[in-house]
Parts: structure tokens; C-alpha cells; sequence
């Protein structure tokens, strides 16, 4: 494919035109830059499931629409009022966009704030030669790191790393992270060994098992499993109804279970007797703030494990999108230029 189009003209990109619908490629106009916003020539992006959601409605994005959560690239343009980023700084985009009204009021939980979006949901994102994003959510790009696992964190380290920070992670407990496999599991098995806490996980997948014990897990065990035998201080959740008796049963007395999604589908039950006697906590997250994210930079830039799990050709997303819907992957799939 030719991806040499000037970024002021035209760029290349995989463009979703309906939704419910497929991606195609092509070429299209790139958006205007705004007085607050920085260009930049994506050098890696990083698949998120959310590439699979817009195309089924779940949500319907602004059409027509340029998918891919999570970027790093070279900036190639400024816009009139950004004095933090310049021309050729290699960067990272962190995907949690929150209006400047909404962090000056809620601090570190401005993603509950009413104005937040993600990048590349709620605006065109990075599966492209060029990105435009707010010049706020650019920051240096860990220099310790290769492109492609600075693109590989943004989004799924984010997501893990606050749900950890809202469950109260403390050092010597036992964190259970629910189906090993996608990038915020991996993501939070690495971050919670980080914090000194040991880390039991799940998974169907034998192979999946055994690679997240060689990643640092003290056990693995099938998901498929009517009951697993750990007792957990923490659970973090994103599979859903089809795990979620078996999760509940895994926590100490006063445990806390942390959700980020629900890949097996939106409903489960809750058996209040036993919430209210168990005295459990069940706590929604959902991606992160600026702080969080400049957090969770430094301890990448230090070091922290980033898992990738195979890295394409930005030519071959369809292939990367089947790869991901089928649930074969460990860690993130990222597209290289």
C-alpha cells in the first residue's frame, strides 16, 4: 500500500463508513488542526476491542470513521496554541480525553467527568499515516522502549492500572485476574506484580496458562472450572456472566471484584445475601486520568512488562481484527508502518 500521501493533502487509512459495518482502506481528507491539537505520523497502533464494537453499533461512532485507540508516532505539526510539544518530538497519545473544564473540577477522576471520550471511539483515532490529537494528551514517548510497546500500553495499561488503584492494591495481597489473555489482563498481572502483590489468573487456554506463569503468575487455572481455589483480596473482571459466579466465589471476606467490561456479555447476577455478608465490594472502572497516565508512563519508562503479542503490517489489520475477535491473542496486537 502507498502510505507517502502529504498528511496536509490526503492520508491512507482503514476506514469504517456504516456501523453496524467492515473496514476498508483508502484515502481520506485529515481533519483540520485545531489551535490545541498536534499532527502526527503514526509510527505504531495498537488493536483494543473496541476496533471490533464500532463495527457492530456497540457504540455507533461519528461516520465516516478512522478506528485505533492507541498511538505513537513522530509529531509533524502544531497547532497555533500548543507551547508543550514541537515539530518532530517522537510521542505517545494517552486515549482518555477529557475537556480542560472537566480535570480542573474532578482532579483524578476526570474520566467520570460528562465531557470525557476515548480515542478513536468518540474521534478518528491512529489505524492511519497521520493522527490528530489534543495537544494535552501527547507525552514523550519512554525513550527505554521500543515503538511498539509504546504503543501497546496506552489504552490497556491505563484501564488496568486504575482498576488497581481503585480496588486498593496493597503490597502482599492476592490479586485473581480473570481470563489471561487481553491486553488489560496482561496488563494487570504485570502492574500488580509491580505493586508486590502476588497474582493468580485464568484461562481456557493451556498454552495462555502456562505463558502467564512464565510472566510472573504464582498459578493459572481454567476458567472453564466450576470453582477455582484461591481466595482473593482483588479480582479484576472483564469477562463477564461467563465468569462472574466464579469470581464472586474467589474473594476473601471484605474482597473487592473490579470490572472493566464484559466480553461474554452485558447482564450477570448478583446474590445480594451473600454481597451484604461477605461484606464484598464491586467497583466500576473505566480507563484513566492524566495523572494516571503520566503515572503509568514513568513505571513503563522504568521497566514495567509490556506483553506483545505479535506485531503486523498496518496493511494486515483485517487479519490482526480476526486474530483478536477469535481471542488468540496474549498481550496486544500492534500495527507497524
Amino acid at each position: 500500500m502507498d502510505t507517502t500521501k502529504d498528511a496536509k493533502d490526503t492520508m491512507d487509512a482503514w476506514i469504517l463508513d456504516e456501523s453496524p459495518g467492515t473496514y476498508r482502506w483508502g484515502q481520506v481528507e485529515p481533519p483540520d488542526l485545531a489551535a490545541d491539537e498536534v499532527r502526527i505520523e503514526v509510527v505504531a497502533s495498537a488493536l483494543n476491542h473496541m476496533d471490533l464494537w464500532v463495527t457492530r453499533g456497540m457504540p455507533k461512532p461519528p461516520l465516516p470513521h478512522v478506528p485505533g485507540c492507541d498511538v505513537a508516532g513522530r509529531v509533524v505539526e502544531v497547532g497555533t496554541a500548543v507551547t508543550n510539544v514541537s515539530v518532530g518530538d517522537e510521542v505517545v497519545v494517552n486515549p482518555g480525553v477529557s475537556p480542560v473544564e472537566d480535570i480542573v473540577a474532578l482532579g483524578n477522576d476526570s474520566p467520570m467527568g460528562p465531557g470525557f471520550v476515548i480515542y478513536g471511539e468518540h474521534c478518528w483515532g491512529g489505524h492511519a499515516t497521520h493522527a490528530v490529537a489534543p495537544a494535552r494528551n501527547v507525552v514523550p514517548r519512554p525513550a527505554t522502549r521500543s515503538w511498539a510497546e509504546c504503543a501497546a500500553y496506552p489504552l490497556a495499561s491505563l484501564t488496568a492500572y486504575r482498576m488497581l488503584r481503585r480496588a486498593r492494591l496493597a503490597a502482599g495481597q492476592t490479586v485473581l485476574v480473570v481470563g489471561i489473555g487481553s491486553g488489560v489482563s496482561c496488563a494487570a498481572l504485570a502492574i500488580a506484580r509491580h505493586m508486590g502483590a502476588e497474582v493468580v489468573v485464568t484461562s481456557r487456554s493451556e498454552t495462555k496458562r502456562a505463558e502467564a506463569l512464565s510472566m510472573g503468575a504464582s498459578a493459572a487455572y481454567d476458567s472453564s472450572a466450576s470453582r477455582w481455589p484461591v481466595q482473593a483480596d482483588v479480582v479484576v473482571e472483564s469477562v463477564g456472566p461467563a465468569t462472574w459466579e466464579q469470581s464472586v466465589r474467589a474473594l476473601k471476606p471484605g474482597g473487592r471484584l473490579v470490572v472493566c467490561g464484559g466480553t461474554s456479555g452485558p447482564a450477570v447476577e448478583i446474590n445480594l445475601p451473600r454481597l451484604f455478608f461477605k461484606q464484598f465490594e464491586i467497583i466500576g472502572s473505566s480507563m484513566g486520568s492524566y495523572e494516571e497516565f503520566a503515572a503509568l508512563t514513568r513505571i513503563v519508562d522504568h521497566g514495567l512488562p509490556i506483553h506483545v503479542d505479535r506485531t503486523m503490517d498496518l496493511a494486515e489489520y483485517p487479519e490482526a481484527l480476526r486474530r483478536l475477535e477469535a481471542g488468540e491473542q496474549l498481550g496486544k496486537i500492534v500495527l507497524t508502518r
